[in-house]
């Protein structure tokens, strides 16, 4: 019983004595409640957090509520460490921090640096002013109180645009080129937790990264590694890339081991138009998102070229995750995205990608959101004829039987199938071709008629909403692609005869337009209807 009244008696002592301090600190007139900004990524956009910091009387405690996930959590140990070795006092009391809103679960480790500010100003560390509250904050802590980069500051960045009553945005260093892209608000470095006190404390000047985007945009220099001129031979394979391009028409290449598919496909950007600041910005805010974004280039400005293996998961390839992040088909938007040995890819990721290929947007649902993410990639696929890859060559024979291809092919589903524009066979490369010294046609050379084609596409489509031949809508076609005489009556017969889908019918209109194009002729002719059906595989229509 002794021993039961001495415990009770330090438990009173104890509780008087937080007690105590508590009042003496509200009477010293020293906050207990601290709100900082903070902000986090959902999707596409970012999206303000409210930071509330209550530091109360009680046994020393440190949780942390409002959905947060385990990287968030552990936030607590990081931010004890750092406040401690920057030579900040961390109160013994309880600290309880809530993330608003509530109803959405919080990812990453973004949050350590308003957690840590809300603790230092609940403890009047740092003063309340008029500049936190227009602040917000975001960064990673490490234990010694170093602030490290971040993913998706961009798309922070431009959700804070919106803010009346954010001005400032305080980042990592490391982030801060690429949230000054936008211009309206106010990117604040930050190298340490005393470096951003020292700004509060006003011991410190503010200080705003400046990043001139015109220059960085119309600095971009081409990328010399990949050009068509290295390609020896394939012209039809070339014209054909042409044409994809002039229409941002997808494509598939079919061809033995060795004949070059890769080399082709992989030269594709080269002779894509230039990427818009808009298209950019878009590509940049989906590279930051997903975390991938250079640290030397606060803006994407070359068309990206993603080529996942083919043992990439759904998700990451759609995209996905408790928190959605892009996948590759986000990440390939105003790009090309390249399937190599496309029939090894699992039958869930292919099938996955005919709504994209049709709506350019990809849609993520989950439980309590749905999240759109752009999808206006370029597909190029390529495939060997057969298992063994040797199917209708001329100097290897093949060993597989009809059945085996039948069933290898089939990995493919006819509506897929359907839905990719032109189908090109790659043959042999002949030894002529390769030992030739005659330079090809450049990719600077191709380019221009490229984007000849395309200035005649953008006037035509100036009122519609859509950038190329390929997004022609079906309520459109008529209007758009008018043929001559000749021409109806040559698309007749094929529709008769190859009994063509009435997809493959559009598409053959789709590239038939572009064929126009690339010649400046207003109207689509015969040889226009003729080359763009020699380009379907009439045995998958």
């Amino acid at each position: 019983m002794k021993g039961k009244g001495i415990a009770r008696r330090r438990y009173n002592l104890v509780f008087f004595t937080n007690y105590a301090d508590v009042f003496g600190l509200r009477k010293r007139g020293i906050n207990l409640l601290a709100i900082v900004n903070g902000c986090a990524v959902y999707g596409m956009d970012g999206y303000l957090v409210k930071v509330e910091v209550d530091v109360s009387s009680g046994l020393p405690a440190f949780d942390i509520v409002g959905l947060p996930d385990a990287s968030v959590k552990e936030s607590k140990e990081r931010v004890r460490a750092a406040i401690r070795n920057s030579g900040f006092e961390f109160p013994l009391r309880r600290i309880t921090v809530n993330l608003a809103p509530a109803d959405i679960r919080k990812e990453g480790s973004l949050l350590d640096l308003p957690i840590a500010i809300g603790i230092l100003a609940a403890t009047a560390q740092v003063p309340e002013s008029d500049l936190l509250k227009q602040s917000a904050i975001v960064g990673e802590l490490s234990l010694d109180g170093a602030v490290r980069s971040i993913s998706g500051a961009l798309a922070m960045a431009s959700s804070l645009n919106h803010e009346k009553d954010i001005s400032y945005f305080f980042l990592p260093q490391e982030n801060a080129a690429e949230a000054s892209i936008v211009p309206s608000i106010s990117a604040c470095p930050v190298a340490s937790l005393t470096d951003i006190v020292e700004m509060f404390k006003e011991e410190k000047e503010i200080r705003r990264e400046m990043v001139d985007i015109k220059s960085i945009f119309e600095a971009t220099e081409e990328d010399d590694a990949y050009d068509m001129s290295d390609v020896k031979g394939q012209e039809g394979v070339k014209r054909a890339l042409e044409i994809a391009a002039a229409g941002g028409h997808n494509i598939l290449l079919i061809g033995a081991p060795g004949s070059g598919k890769t080399m082709l496909a992989r030269r594709l950007p080269s002779i894509l138009p230039p990427l818009t600041l808009n298209e950019s910005m878009e590509v940049t805010k989906l590279y930051s998102i997903a975390g991938i974004l250079p640290r030397h280039k606060p803006l994407i400005t070359r068309r990206p070229f993603r080529a996942p293996h083919h043992g990439a998961s759904s998700a990451s390839i759609i995209g996905g995750g408790t928190n959605p992040r892009p996948g590759e088909i986000s990440l390939a938007s105003h790009g090309v995205l390249f399937m190599d040995e496309m029939p090894e890819f699992s039958r869930d990721v292919l099938e996955a990608l005919r709504q994209p290929l049709e709506d350019r947007v990809v849609t993520v649902s989950r439980v309590n959101a749905r999240i759109t993410f752009p999808a206006h990639f370029q597909l190029v696929g390529a495939l060997n004829p057969c298992p063994c890859g040797y199917y209708g060559d001329t100097l290897k024979e093949c060993t597989c039987t009809p059945h085996m291809i039948q069933k290898y092919l089939g990995r493919i589903s006819g509506p897929l199938w359907d839905r990719i524009d032109l189908h090109i066979d790659v043959p042999r490369i002949k030894y002529g071709e390769i030992s030739s010294t005659k330079a090809g046609e450049s990719s600077e050379q191709i380019k221009k008629r490229v984007e000849a084609a395309r200035a005649i596409q953008a006037e035509r489509f100036a009122s519609l909403g859509i950038n190329c031949n390929a997004q022609i809508r079906r309520r459109d076609i008529q209007k758009l692609c008018a043929l001559t005489p000749e021409g109806e009556e040559m698309l007749g017969e094929a529709f008769r005869r190859l009994q063509l889908s009435a997809r493959a019918h559009d598409r053959i209109l789709k590239v038939a337009r572009t064929i126009a194009d690339l010649e400046g002729q207003e109207k689509i002719a015969l040889e226009h209807i003729a080359e763009a059906i020699q380009y379907r595989n009439m045995e998958r229509n």
